[in-house]
């Protein structure tokens, strides 16, 4: 069975309306909350996901965007 793919297309019906929801989460939390939340956030979504390849491509994308955007 083929392993499934990082799908790096636009993929979400109304991206705005998800940016408001997540930034309404974060209103009125620390830094220290607001990491704690985004924490919490990313690990139910790696659960949801359950694909440990499909989660370590993302993260090293995620790791090299980061890391070209602050050298």
């Amino acid at each position: 069975m083929p392993r499934p793919s990082l799908n790096l297309s636009a993929n979400l019906p109304d991206p705005d309306g998800f940016y408001a929801d997540l930034l309404a989460a974060h209103d009125g939390l620390s830094k220290a909350e607001s990491d704690a939340l985004n924490a919490r956030l990313l690990l139910i979504l790696a659960n949801h996901i359950g694909e440990r390849g499909l989660l370590r491509e993302a993260i090293q994308l995620a790791a090299s965007t980061y890391r070209q955007n602050n050298t």
